[in-house]
């Protein structure tokens, strides 16, 4: 299997690492370290730093954030001493990894943070263009859930004109948002009927 992937066994490699550094529950350990209610059975039933807000502890939520971030960064950097493909593996097998973890039966986060943390990781540019259309959707409409697919669909969209050496990049953050769309859909589904929550919405 590793002749077919970039980097070829080291690639393969790095996929795993980057999927098992994903799949970490960061929000589920931290909650449950805390001592508060199983994240999985409220709100969104998410293991990602919305739903832990939902338990009042915004501590708790900052630092899922900056670790589920973390966990798609350190791989990438990791495997980049392998080259560009195996880097690029490291950050999709996160990516994967944190929405689908195994040891949550593959019920996982929607993969904004982790998505952020594989830009800083691989395209630190991409990570500026993400914040600006986030932060410029985010003015306009309130809609956090409306930002971040946004910001997830001009990402790959610049990728293609913007970075240098081959499609693997462009193709991989095309992939990924397609991912975090599908795990977005309820908020999809919502934002088009009306009744997504807003961005300092109590209730």
């Amino acid at each position: 299997m590793g002749e077919f992937l970039p980097g070829g066994m080291a690639g393969l490699l790095a996929l795993v690492l980057g999927y098992l550094s994903g799949s970490i529950p960061f929000g589920l350990i931290l909650t449950r370290l805390a001592g508060t209610v199983d994240i999985r059975e409220i709100g969104s039933k998410s293991i990602g730093a919305t739903n832990v807000l939902r338990t009042g502890r915004r501590d708790l939520a900052a630092a899922t954030v900056l670790l589920d971030a973390l966990k798609g960064t350190i791989p990438v950097l990791i495997a980049m001493k392998w080259g560009i493909g195996p880097a690029v593996l490291a950050g999709v097998g996160a990516f994967i990894g944190h929405l689908y973890p195994v040891w949550l039966k593959f019920a996982g986060g929607k993969g904004v943070a982790t998505y952020i943390g594989v830009l800083l990781g691989l395209w630190w540019p991409g990570l500026l263009i993400f914040a600006v259309v986030w932060l410029t959707v985010a003015f306009v409409t309130r809609y956090s859930s409306a930002s971040a697919l946004a910001a997830s669909v001009v990402v790959p969209v610049s990728s293609f004109f913007l970075v240098k050496g081959g499609m693997l990049l462009p193709l991989a953050l095309s992939g990924m948002a397609v991912l975090l769309w599908i795990r977005h859909r309820a908020n999809i589904e919502r934002l088009l009927a009306g009744t997504e929550g807003k961005i300092g919405q109590k209730g």
